[in-house]
């Protein structure tokens, strides 16, 4: 089977030279044809290295992009690439920094050779610190109680050519990509995932990241968190109309305050924008 690894990429040469080294070591004894695209999300430092290990892989491709838009839009527009001009049978999105571990992408394949369902890396260890593991657990908790989701993984997955087209027919995948796995695929295979450690540099995730990428994962859910929203606006107000003050009033703002940003966030999806996103591709190294 063909398999093509995606990476996205934003000034991080260095951890891109040994992510695809160590994919280069861990595909070995593989009895299939993987490749590597990489999406060069507009870097403003150079990209393209030498890359003297990469002899157990099929190709590899540097898409350098005209504009910046975002990790989420650079993994839309790395499938739109890929389902246009590669062929494959499951594609592997995979952040570049080595926090998504090339060790495990022999757990996809050998799932992949089992079933033609898309698999997804469940977090069941990550490690980053005691207060963003805390900020990732109400990220979890807070997509849980107003999608009615539960969503434990992120980019690193395996997936089908059928789900592909799905998630390329899916607007929300302008937006956010694990969102829009999710709603799009009802049966997914779970496989358990260790958060690496990056290769270089601290964590690009800092808090505020977090909180915009939970809010647009529950903005592909809008409909869902409009009707729980009123309903917990309704008990809530008659919770505590005999005790209405500044505080028992903040839950309320702060509810309110979430619902314009989820509104403010859906209007990123853009089908037509995402339909076009191709023609922000500046040039393309083939490396091998």
């Amino acid at each position: 089977m063909k398999y093509v690894v995606l990476i996205p990429i934003y000034n991080d040469r260095e951890s891109l030279k040994l992510l695809i080294e160590n994919i280069n070591h861990e595909i070995k004894d593989l009895n299939h044809e993987i490749s590597i695209v990489v999406i060069n999300d507009a870097s403003s430092q150079q990209i393209v290295d030498t890359y003297p290990n990469i002899e157990n892989i099929n190709s590899i491709e540097i898409v350098n992009m005209k504009e910046n838009r975002g990790h989420a839009r650079c993994i839309a527009s790395g499938l739109k690439y890929i389902s246009e001009r590669k062929e494959f049978d499951f594609v592997i999105p995979m952040d570049g920094d080595g926090e998504d571990r090339p060790e495990e992408i022999k757990n996809f394949i050998q799932l992949s050779e089992q079933s033609d369902k898309s698999i997804i890396g469940e977090r069941v260890k990550r490690s980053e610190g005691l207060f963003f593991q805390l900020c990732y657990q109400f990220h979890k908790f807070l997509t849980l109680a107003f999608t009615g989701k539960s969503i434990k993984f992120g980019n690193f997955t395996c997936l089908s050519k059928s789900t592909v087209k799905k998630l390329l027919d899916e607007k929300a995948t302008w937006n956010s990509f694990s969102g829009s796995l999710k709603k799009i695929e009802k049966e997914l295979i779970s496989t358990p995932s260790i958060r690496g450690k990056r290769y270089f540099g601290p964590s690009q995730m800092s808090f505020f990241n977090l909180l915009k990428h939970s809010l647009a994962i529950i903005s592909v859910f809008r409909k869902t968190v409009l009707i729980r929203s009123a309903l917990f606006i309704i008990f809530y107000i008659l919770l505590i109309k005999s005790y209405a003050s500044v505080i028992t009033s903040l839950p309320l703002v702060l509810l309110l305050i979430m619902i314009y940003s989820i509104s403010s966030l859906a209007l990123r999806e853009n089908i037509e924008e995402f339909n076009n996103s191709l023609t922000n591709i500046h040039d393309i190294d083939k490396i091998k």
